[in-house]
């Protein structure tokens, strides 16, 4: 890191090992008040093919690496981020406007997911054939060994710059393969400190390569590019499809949109529901691809359960994001927030009723509760990725499944209920990738399988499941004479 002349610190992409910068500058702003942060680069064609050529020049350097000196590195890195903690939380709430409570978690999280990543480099392993289970396999042996994809570029959102970045990043490393970050216009800060951080425990010159820039020109050289073997994407489902188009016989991770649904049953315990809720659907201003924002309440509960709801909604503080006592931001953006704002005008314009909240002050938007809520429209229907709560009745179970199924989207949902048998029917009829039970959809540990169905995206990330993702099964066998 350097000064600029205007003083905002710099960072130059990282590749090869070595800091590049181009003629093209771009100013990364902090969203609450729009106020320089940071400058860093935006990448050409040349960079884009530097970065390229380096991650092709480290991949044999990475696969040649034992699986206990890739666990090293990443155990490494794991310890060095709890030492600076409180330099990358300070990062993440500056450049993603998230508050500075949740980007202290977030760095708690990237550092276990640098571990888990660490303990699968020792466990990535194939299996014995039983060739002999048919008769033509006599006097056969087989196996499979794990071999890495090669290069691999990872493109990944804003709204977790760290975290969602260590997770592409720490599988694919420990797989023996080497990496191409592309992270978002807006929030690249963390990404290009996470790639001297590795670097410094060992990473060979290469293997992490960070280029940044327009989303659009930089993701679609990578995507395209024949020396790119597996494209790792976090983001919109539009952009989703647009990379699975033409991504051609590349591998392809998509996590992408979602509009998560809880259903809490008559018998709920709601102090609990409503105690995990409420910031299940406003963390980080609702920016969380599983963040609560379709509730369907029994009829019989939906009074008490509103009233409970929003009266812990307008307790959250809302401030600025470096604020230690801040609970909800800004968005990303102004025009973000006024999408927002919008949908919400036109739910409350189609009958919605407002519980108040909404006020908006730049990129701010003060959490926002709505009931009676036309399930057509955008607010309910779409992805909000905002301070939004939509909450409606419903009669019967069977009935309210139907109506979280009818949806686009399917990565998360969960139920409150005190009855196994109605938690575990909804459990195996709701269409996602992964049901909550007494807990809100927005919940996740690092470890899990995690991904969706439907415009949810294909594959799953968490360190276990993305490094089969990340590596290939080759058969061995031999004939034993």
């Amino acid at each position: 890191m350097t000064t600029s002349p205007t003083q905002t610190p710099e960072y130059p992409m990282w590749i090869a090992g070595r800091a590049v910068r181009t003629a093209t500058p771009l100013t990364v702003r902090i969203p609450y008040d729009h106020s320089p942060f940071a400058t860093v680069y935006a990448a050409g064609p040349g960079e884009l093919q530097q970065a390229v050529d380096a991650a092709v020049a480290a991949a044999p350097v990475m696969r040649a690496l034992t699986l206990d000196e890739r666990s090293a590195i990443l155990r490494a890195a794991h310890y060095r981020l709890l030492e600076q903690k409180e330099e990358f939380a300070r990062t993440i709430s500056s450049e993603s406007g998230k508050p500075l409570r949740e980007g202290r978690v977030e760095v708690e999280r990237a550092a276990g997911t640098l571990l888990f990543s660490s303990e699968e480099a020792h466990r990535l392993a194939g299996e014995v054939v039983p060739m002999e289970a048919l008769t033509g396999g006599r006097g056969r042996m087989a196996m499979t060994v794990r071999e890495p994809v090669g290069v691999i570029a990872a493109i990944t959102p804003f709204n977790f710059p760290l975290n969602l970045s260590v997770h592409k990043i720490g599988p694919a490393l420990a797989g023996g393969n080497a990496v191409i970050h592309k992270p978002a216009s807006a929030t690249p800060v963390s990404a290009l400190k996470l790639a001297r951080l590795l670097q410094d425990c060992g990473l060979p010159p290469g293997a992490l390569n960070v280029v940044t820039g327009p989303g659009g020109a930089v993701g679609d050289f990578l995507v395209e590019h024949p020396s790119i073997r597996m494209i790792t994407f976090t983001g919109s489902a539009e952009v989703g499809l647009r990379i699975r188009a033409r991504a051609g016989l590349k591998r392809v991770t998509l996590e992408l949109g979602n509009n998560s649904a809880l259903l809490v049953e008559a018998d709920a315990d709601l102090a609990d529901c409503v105690e995990r809720a409420v910031p299940g659907a406003y963390a980080h201003s609702g920016q969380v691809c599983i963040s609560v924002q379709r509730i369907f309440v029994h009829r019989r509960v939906h009074d008490e359960f509103v009233e409970r709801f929003t009266a812990a909604a307008r307790a959250l503080r809302v401030g600025p994001p470096l604020d230690p006592d801040t609970q909800v931001s800004s968005l990303i953006t102004e025009t973000e927030a006024q999408r927002v704002e919008q949908w919400v005008d036109e739910a409350v314009a189609a009958g919605a009723v407002r519980h108040g909240g909404g006020a908006r002050s730049a990129a701010t938007l003060e959490p926002v509760v709505l009931t009676q809520v036309p399930e057509q429209s955008k607010v309910f229907r779409h992805e909000a990725f905002g301070p939004v709560a939509a909450i409606n009745a419903y009669d019967s179970l069977d009935d309210a499944i139907e109506r979280v199924n009818a949806s686009d989207y399917g990565l998360q949902a969960g139920i409150f209920t005190r009855d196994l048998d109605k938690a575990f029917h909804a459990a195996h009829r709701v269409e996602v990738g992964g049901f909550l039970i007494n807990d809100v959809p927005q919940f996740r540990l690092d470890q899990m399988p995690y991904g969706g169905v439907k415009l949810s995206g294909t594959g799953r990330e968490g360190p276990k499941y993305a490094i089969e993702e990340m590596t290939e099964p080759k058969l061995i066998s031999w004939r034993v004479r």
